[in-house]
């Protein structure tokens, strides 16, 4: 993200802050997108001023704050002309209650009948945040499901210490995260690439809806997550650090999309995303049979697990004594590349399918990916550090870059839903040409 404030740049930001207490730190994520050339707008609910006063939006942004559907200065009909203006929404901090609004239609203040009006094509960003609680809520889950089938993009609230001290998913996205997700709807992550783009940004934004809400060009993915467990002795295995989290975003999106997903899952405890087939399984061999069983009757198949590189030799049938037994030499021997071998039947039966690999590096991320790409035979590369606190194994975001015999695409920090949307229409854009 750029440092210095831009001079001309169009992009158009309309912030909708919602009256929760992490409203305050809206104000960093205008002041971020400010830096990174958008000109912002603020509109704002009543429960919102509470936190943050008008002053500070007007004094920010220079132009005066919308917070009513009526008695507006600047327009006779403020909800229609900011929804128009704007080249992207972002909801902060989205509430229960305002979300509930969205899923439901209702158009009841400035900011609900806003949001209500927004063009289709105009993408949404929603950075929630609430008590845990009402976060995990059956009736906010079926919101946030109802809106992301919409078309809006997520930055999932992350854990930690609430306002109301309670722990756990709730605290709202890092600001930085969320202004890289706005950002992201408008194809740039700079001022530079923002100016770049210019009189592009609409046509860009209203291309990448357009992929993401009509039907995928294909219809069948197998996705696999999470690492596998190769067994030392019944109570002992070699494993990683894996979480499944990106693998289960993926599976999800594919489905919200439309396509037929099979979810081969290692030993993680995520729940099933809705619409998903899941195959769980725990060591590599496991995991390559249920993959390869899955690749026959499947278009796309994206390989997201960290899966053992190797496995004991000769797994013992008893828990292994320390007094008795050596436990200070292992035998291994290699597991079964499932990359490699889903690359190299791709095309077997006159079918051409699409392989995605991950390829996770703590050092030379970019070296290592390529000669992956290439040793194994991929169409796309998905990259990521996880030696990053922001792409490591177990976090809730991902910084992952795209390569393909094309060429790099860098993606900024995301939520790993972003990133899984980014990643799927990628693989949308891509396997037009590559079937042709």
């Amino acid at each position: 993200m750029a440092n210095e404030d831009c001079e001309g740049a169009a992009a158009r930001v309309l912030l909708c802050v919602c009256g929760g207490i992490a409203a305050y730190k809206a104000v960093e994520v205008l002041r971020l997108l400010q830096r990174a050339g958008c000109t912002v707008r603020v509109a704002s609910t009543e429960g919102a001023l509470r936190f943050v006063g008008a002053a500070t939006w007007e004094g920010l942004t220079h132009e005066p704050l919308a917070t009513s559907l009526f008695d507006d200065a600047t327009s006779a009909i403020p909800h229609i002309e900011l929804s128009g203006w704007a080249e992207v929404v972002l909801v902060m901090p989205a509430t229960a209650n305002v979300m509930a609004k969205m899923a439901m239609g209702m158009a009841d203040d400035l900011v609900s009948a806003t949001l209500l009006a927004v063009p289709e094509a105009t993408p949404i960003v929603v950075a929630p945040a609430m008590n845990v609680h009402m976060w995990k809520a059956a009736a906010t889950q079926a919101n946030v499901s109802v809106l992301m089938a919409r078309g809006a993009r997520f930055v999932m609230p992350v854990s930690g210490r609430l306002a109301c001290n309670d722990v756990g998913e709730g605290k709202l996205a890092s600001v930085e995260c969320i202004a890289d997700a706005v950002l992201a709807q408008l194809g740039a992550t700079s001022c530079e690439s923002l100016a770049e783009t210019g009189r592009e940004v609409q046509e860009a934004r209203e291309a990448e809806a357009g992929t993401r809400m009509g039907t995928l060009p294909f219809s069948s993915v197998v996705v696999t997550a999470g690492p596998t467990h190769e067994a030392i002795d019944p109570v002992r295995y070699i494993a990683n650090r894996s979480s499944g989290k990106m693998g289960f975003a993926i599976a999800e999106e594919a489905a919200r999309r439309g396509a037929e997903v099979t979810l081969v899952a290692g030993p993680v405890s995520l729940p099933t995303p809705q619409g998903v087939r899941r195959v769980d399984v725990v060591s590599a061999a496991e995991m390559h049979d249920a993959t390869v069983a899955a690749f026959a009757n499947s278009d796309v198949a994206i390989c997201a697990a960290a899966v053992a590189d190797y496995t004991p030799a000769h797994p013992a049938d008893h828990k292994l004594k320390k007094g008795r037994e050596q436990l200070d030499a292992i035998e291994l021997v290699q597991t079964a590349d499932i990359l490699a071998e889903l690359c190299a039947s791709k095309n077997d039966g006159g079918k051409r399918r699409f392989v995605v690999g991950f390829a996770a590096e703590t050092h030379d991320l970019l070296n290592n990916a390529q000669a992956k790409l290439e040793r194994k035979g991929c169409d796309l590369i998905a990259a990521n550090d996880v030696s990053r606190s922001d792409s490591g194994f177990g976090s809730d975001t991902n910084r992952v870059t795209l390569l393909s015999p094309a060429g790099a695409e860098a993606l900024p920090t995301l939520s790993k839903a972003e990133v899984a949307a980014r990643l799927v229409d990628r693989i949308a854009k891509d396997f037009v040409s590559y079937v042709r």
